[in-house]
């Protein structure tokens, strides 16, 4: 009986001190907000494409529970912005409740809509403000965008079925229907200025007995899942120049992801790759910096065109999910090319071909995952899904005054497959480079590996630091105490006489892409 007269009473008081309480007494806002910013910047974005998300974070620092009368845009409904505040999606909000000495989020995106508002410039500050409040006790917190306008590439979409227009390609003379989404590019299209970056959806397609000239200057962004295909008897010519600012890169052609946030600068596998399909011809690359792809450059086939399918000149490749360059069974002369953070390999010489390189950066400092192949690839074969190889010639694999490095160990794979009934011809030759190669479990015991064989080997430096300025930041020039510091051969140098910064490396040639320089 005491037992329950006690619970009675216990219940009882609960009872009457909650009914005292104001825990659900919310008094209006009176202009005492905090905010975690008083600019909420969305960074950068093209028209037509929506941003990421961005937070403000709200404070209410008083001892009491408030609501907040309204949270809006100022321009309205008609406002680019959006916003979602305590998981309700919207442009204004009524009585939003925050309680004391507590906080809340608000999450913003916004997208620039030119079927509605046409755009006025090629680059022009969009702006908004969120409002809390009216009258005298109203804040505001200010949005700002910078939005670019662009030129649009993208395969049509029927409006009924929703599927997406495909690729046909020609193949070895028969047109065949692909499931690759995309289209081939118009005739007005084959020229590529610097006036508006280009924005792609699917593969563009340079069609068939066509060139794509893409002139000094030119920005192309790709969406995810898409590239650039070089179709049958069809050319890609890339025209960059020499940039006066090393960061800007005012002159070169670059080739990157449509994200254009800070987040998105360094991601790799955002889009597809530049596909220089097989018996496309004279392709040509120089002064491109090319980043962020699943694959910087997949070259296919005609290792014995008369003249090599692919000549890339003063490039660079990096932030790449997989290969920087993919040569299968193809032609390939490269000079002055900084290759960095794939992966897989930065440099895949794979399925025979021929391949010349000569003052040329092979790095690898990828450090997302683990990696399977090291900085350079070589090999005269590809297995099928029942693991039957077909092997084919390695006509030529020469390198010439290159540095060959990484964060890994060997930085080198030669990968051979003979047929012992009818040999082919698998033929490499180092020259004047600088390799990390340290076989302590004498694993890569093969002849291919014979370090004492000038016909492979010549003028070898191994396992000396490169002195890279940055490498994991995709900075590879070298310092003063570099080990391909002066080592360079004077008749590969001539050949390639300035650096990839347009410095003459003649009197006395470094190793790789660039001249030394003294670090700050």
């Amino acid at each position: 009986m005491k037992r329950t007269l006690y619970l009675i009473c216990c219940i009882g008081f609960i009872l009457l001190w909650s009914s005292c309480r104001k825990d659900f007494e919310f008094q209006a806002s009176t202009g005492n907000l905090g905010f975690s910013k008083d600019t909420v910047y969305l960074d950068t974005i093209f028209a037509n494409i929506g941003s990421s998300t961005y937070n403000l974070k709200v404070y209410n620092s008083s001892d009491e529970d408030i609501a907040i009368p309204s949270v809006r845009l100022e321009n309205g409904d008609n406002s680019g912005y959006r916003l979602n505040v305590d998981g309700q999606a919207g442009k204004s909000f009524d009585n939003v409740q925050l309680l004391a000495k507590d906080s809340l989020f608000i999450f913003i995106e916004t997208t620039f809509n030119t079927n509605t508002e046409p755009l006025l410039s090629n680059e022009f500050l969009y702006t908004d403000k969120i409002l809390f409040d009216t009258g005298e006790n109203q804040q505001d917190v200010d949005l700002v965008t910078l939005v670019k306008d662009a030129t649009f590439i993208y395969p049509d979409r029927d409006n009924t079925t929703g599927i997406v227009e495909t690729l046909t390609l020609t193949i070895d003379g028969q047109q065949v229907e692909t499931e690759i989404q995309g289209r081939e590019l118009l005739p007005e299209e084959l020229t590529f200025t610097n006036e508006k970056p280009y924005i792609i959806y699917g593969y563009a397609a340079v069609p068939t007995g066509e060139t794509l000239i893409i002139n000094a200057g030119a920005r192309v962004h790709f969406h995810a899942n898409s590239g650039l295909l070089v179709s049958e008897g069809a050319t890609l010519n890339i025209n960059g120049a020499l940039s006066n600012d090393e960061e800007l890169l005012e002159n070169e052609v670059i080739f990157e992801g449509d994200r254009l946030e800070p987040l998105f600068s360094d991601v790799p596998g955002q889009w597809g790759t530049i596909w220089l399909f097989e018996n496309s011809i004279n392709n040509t690359i120089n002064y491109a910096t090319i980043k962020n792809a699943t694959v910087g450059i997949l070259s296919d086939g005609n290792a014995d065109a008369a003249q090599d399918k692919l000549t890339i000149t003063n490039s660079q490749i990096y932030n790449v999910s997989t290969f920087g360059i993919l040569g299968r069974n193809t032609s390939i002369t490269a000079e002055n090319i900084v290759l960095n953070n794939a992966g897989q390999s930065s440099f895949g010489a794979t399925f025979g071909g021929k391949y010349n390189v000569t003052h040329s950066t092979i790095a690898n400092y990828w450090d997302s995952s683990f990696r399977q192949f090291p900085a350079l690839l070589i090999n005269n074969f590809v297995t099928d899904a029942d693991n039957n190889a077909f092997i084919t010639e390695l006509t030529e694999a020469n390198f010439n005054n290159c540095i060959i490095y990484g964060n890994d160990n060997p930085e080198l794979l030669i990968d051979e497959l003979q047929d012992e009934t009818s040999p082919i011809p698998f033929n490499f030759k180092f020259t004047n480079c600088l390799l990390r190669f340290e076989d302590g479990s004498n694993f890569f015991n093969s002849d291919n590996y014979n370090f004492e064989d000038t016909t492979h080997y010549e003028n070898m430096i191994f396992n000396q630091d490169p002195n890279f300025r940055n490498a994991f930041e995709n900075d590879l020039i070298i310092g003063d105490d570099s080990a391909a510091n002066g080592q360079g051969n004077t008749t590969f140098a001539n050949q390639v006489p300035t650096d990839i910064l347009g410095v003459n490396r003649t009197a006395s040639p470094d190793l790789g892409a660039y001249q030394h320089i003294t670090f700050e």
